[in-house]
């Protein structure tokens, strides 16, 4: 019998895509990750899938195990599916305030959901997914502190970047959330070439931009190094949906907010370089943020 390939063979190799319009007259090449084709529509169907097979590995947790994470919405989608994948009950919390989509994705894979108010955020969810913990009702795979998250990219994103690129890149523009993807790809591109720029994103103060984050000193994931990001923008929200709604027009390119924010980035990046090469990481999908209203109608 032919042996074929389960759904977890389908994380990674993701396309990468070059701007037709949107970076105007240029010597440079902008080109975008587009992480929405992973199996669940998000770039966390790499950490979620190696946060729980290397736990496996290890032995800390087998199927049946009850899993908890607090989750803002794409880590959860992709963390249901990776349960799924492996057999785990898998509990998340997450600010009520998240989009329905992002809710119901979640519930259709099988997970439970615990919501925390607006005002308490990732950091109450954090903060309970922990208490939890504490009272054995499951294990916290800690996508914040957990090494195997940033190790998904040093293994996958980070050589799929350099290969796809045949090695010109020379700028990399990621949204920074539990910042994963911008650790684990600047290990490995840094040690192709110490040269290449890293480029951070956060919210400007006042700024909501699902999945980015402007964390507190006393939240600051523990898998963050400030050493490995050569440069941190401040984005908008505004800047970042606008920039969303225009890829979806004119490029046909649909995403989320944060994949805007990295984008306006990149444009921004573009402005002050000749002959470079920046990749943005488009993460995840447009159609998971219909019912908030952020693309109109």
């Amino acid at each position: 019998m032919r042996d074929y390939p389960t759904i977890e063979a389908c994380i990674g190799n993701t396309p990468l895509v070059r701007l037709q319009r949107m970076q105007g007259k240029t010597s440079n090449t902008l080109l975008l990750k587009l992480e929405g084709t992973n199996p669940a529509g998000s770039v966390k169907d790499r950490p979620a899938l190696s946060m729980i097979s290397q736990a496996e590995a290890r032995g800390d947790i087998r199927p049946g195990d009850t899993l908890i994470e607090a989750t803002s919405g794409n880590t959860g989608i992709a963390l249901a599916m990776a349960a799924a994948i492996r057999g785990y009950r898998m509990v998340l919390i997450m600010p009520a305030h998240m989009s329905d989509e992002r809710k119901q994705a979640m519930a259709a894979y099988g997970a439970e959901l615990v919501e925390v108010s607006q005002a308490e955020g990732m950091e109450g969810a954090r903060d309970l997914a922990l208490a939890m913990a504490e009272r054995g009702e499951g294990r916290v795979l800690d996508q914040f502190a957990n090494p195997d998250n940033p190790r998904a990219h040093l293994t996958g994103t980070g050589p799929e970047l350099w290969e796809q690129t045949g090695g010109t890149i020379t700028h990399l523009v990621s949204s920074m959330g539990t910042t994963g993807t911008i650790m684990g790809c600047s290990a490995y591109l840094k040690q192709r070439n110490p040269d290449l720029q890293i480029v951070g994103l956060q919210p400007e103060d006042g700024s909501s931009i699902p999945g980015i984050r402007r964390w507190p000193e006393a939240y600051l994931p523990a898998i963050y190094d400030a050493a490995r990001v050569d440069r941190v923008l401040d984005i908008s929200q505004e800047e970042s949906e606008t920039t969303m709604r225009r890829l979806a027009a004119e490029e046909g390119i649909f995403c989320g907010v944060s994949s805007g924010g990295a984008v306006a980035g990149a444009l921004r990046l573009s402005q002050e370089l000749e002959d470079a090469v920046i990749v943005a990481i488009i993460c995840d999908r447009g159609d998971r943020y219909l019912s908030t209203g952020v693309f109109g109608g």
